[in-house]
């Protein structure tokens, strides 16, 4: 095709306009500018360490919000010198009076002057104060979070509605349909008995009454120090962050004073295997017009890896390879219908209402769990197929569902980095734990070289530790701890023959 105007081209309407070729520029125009690419150092993320040790991590983005944050390597992991259930409190508290503020009221109209919003969360290892707000707020954002993390009133009013407040989570958690959060503890609890990840991160009843300004400011000297925090951020200016941080964060004495606390907890994770049952009446669970059935729920784990090793992305890969979810679902590309756990289980196996693979890791271990949910009657059935698919994890594994599974897995995570404050908790949690950041492109190049090799290697050293068991609902026919154990250590998965003889 040349670039030539002599001939022309016709619309139905029998109008005519110029042949010009359109990958050719049109006569009298001006050479079009194109926008070129910034260089990659742009959009990665920056670290800078101040002399107190806080680290300051930023990551630049488009756009007129910016979300900034502190997080607290401290969490329910580190609570065993403790009463459990003081980052279950520190959650609740957070965003309440302060030195400067003298109500969350105050603090919230602060923030609403710059669009803002904020939130905590504390989770086993780590806890996360954010905000989200007008990028131009910034130095208002960092003054706030700066106050909220170490001048925290903590007045008794705000921790007796804190206590109201737990104790109506915790009979809420019992009171659920949905019992993945009760099972996960349960889990942990029977992976890790009595250490590290293994602790309750929900505060027990009991300890609500204990729990006051004195035991939460003796915590908080041995854990919230500038060494153990980062201050993250994303669409803002780096040079500014740490110009706010040098401010409001540099040489400021907290609340509960600049003494040293105790010890710090640095306990690596023991995994003990074992199981943890709660029998309980589920047929009441979900009572209306179209109830929820009865049903008991079992979760089976067994020790993975820390986020920190190499073999956490094939085990993110095996993950996302297992999938499951519920009976129900509306289908869709993405939504996981070709993973093993709705290929071999859900779609086999009518009877069983939920089949879903979790992968939970830490800086210093990590847990590969199946989920399944049903009927009371059929629980040995359900707990031999669930014991079956660990087994075939260390069996071949397809091409087709290897790349499957690992393009899925991208998909996802560039998905989720598409949202700001997922970026600024991936910032967050990647420079806590190891001081810099992969980026996402580094990821999706570890995830492409995973092979099926390297799955059978991770799923054969994981099948010779001893099961982690939750069991909740009707446990009549619950096979033991032994015969499940005896399951995942035989060649098929199915329960010993006299077990199944003499049911």
């Amino acid at each position: 095709w040349a670039c030539s105007t002599t001939s022309g081209w016709y619309y139905s309407g029998g109008g005519a306009y110029p042949g010009v070729s359109l990958t050719c520029p049109l006569p009298g125009v001006p050479k079009a500018v194109f926008a070129a690419a910034e260089s990659r150092e742009r959009f990665e993320t920056r670290v800078t360490v101040l002399e107190n040790g806080l680290r300051v991590a930023s990551q630049n983005k488009f756009g007129q919000f910016c979300t900034v944050g502190v997080l607290v390597n401290s969490g329910s992991r580190h609570e065993a010198k403790y009463l459990s259930g003081i980052s279950h409190f520190l959650e609740k508290l957070a965003f309440c009076s302060t030195a400067q503020f003298g109500s969350k009221d105050e603090i919230l109209l602060t923030l609403e002057k710059h669009g803002g919003i904020c939130d905590c969360q504390a989770s086993r290892d780590t806890i996360m104060y954010a905000v989200s707000a007008d990028a131009r707020g910034l130095d208002t954002v960092v003054n706030l979070l700066a106050d909220v993390t170490l001048q925290p009133r903590l007045s008794d009013e705000e921790i007796e509605m804190t206590r109201m407040a737990i104790r109506f989570e915790l009979e809420d958690l019992n009171m659920r349909p949905d019992p993945e959060p009760l099972l996960t503890e349960m889990i942990h609890a029977a992976a890790f008995r009595d250490n590290t990840v293994g602790l309750n991160r929900f505060c027990p009843v009991e300890n609500t009454d204990k729990i006051d300004r004195d035991v939460l400011h003796s915590y908080l000297s041995s854990y919230f120090t500038p060494d153990r925090m980062v201050l993250a951020g994303v669409g803002i200016e780096h040079e500014h962050l740490v110009e706010c941080a040098r401010k409001y964060l540099l040489g400021v004495e907290p609340v509960w004073g600049s003494g040293q606390g105790r010890a710090v907890d640095r306990s690596v994770a023991q995994y003990t295997g074992g199981i943890i049952k709660v029998e309980k009446d589920m047929s009441d669970v979900s009572l209306g017009p179209t109830p929820i059935p009865e049903l008991t729920h079992i979760m089976i784990g067994l020790e993975s890896c820390s986020f920190l090793e190499d073999d956490f992305i094939p085990f993110a890969v095996l993950n996302m390879m297992m999938g499951g979810g519920g009976s129900f679902s509306a289908g869709g590309p993405g939504k996981g219908m070709f993973t093993r756990l709705y290929l071999n289980v859900l779609n086999r196996h009518h009877w069983m209402y939920n089949a879903t693979s979790y992968h939970h890791s830490y800086e210093d271990t990590g847990l590969l769990c199946i989920h399944a949910s049903a009927d009371p009657k059929q629980v040995r059935e359900m707990v031999e197929i669930i014991t079956r698919e660990f087994i075939l994890m260390a069996g071949a594994v397809g091409e087709v569902e290897l790349e499957r599974a690992k393009t899925q897995l991208k998909s996802m995570l560039m998905m989720n980095l598409e949202s700001r404050p997922v970026i600024f908790e991936d910032v967050g949690r990647q420079v806590l734990a190891t001081n810099t950041r992969k980026l996402p492109h580094e990821l999706c190049d570890l995830i492409s070289q995973v092979k099926p090799s390297d799955i059978k290697r991770v799923v054969t050293k994981m099948l010779h530790k001893k099961p982690a068991v939750a069991a909740l609902g009707d446990l009549t026919d619950l096979p033991t701890y032994e015969h499940i154990q005896a399951a995942l250590s035989s060649k098929d998965g199915r329960l010993p023959r006299l077990y199944r003889l003499f049911r």
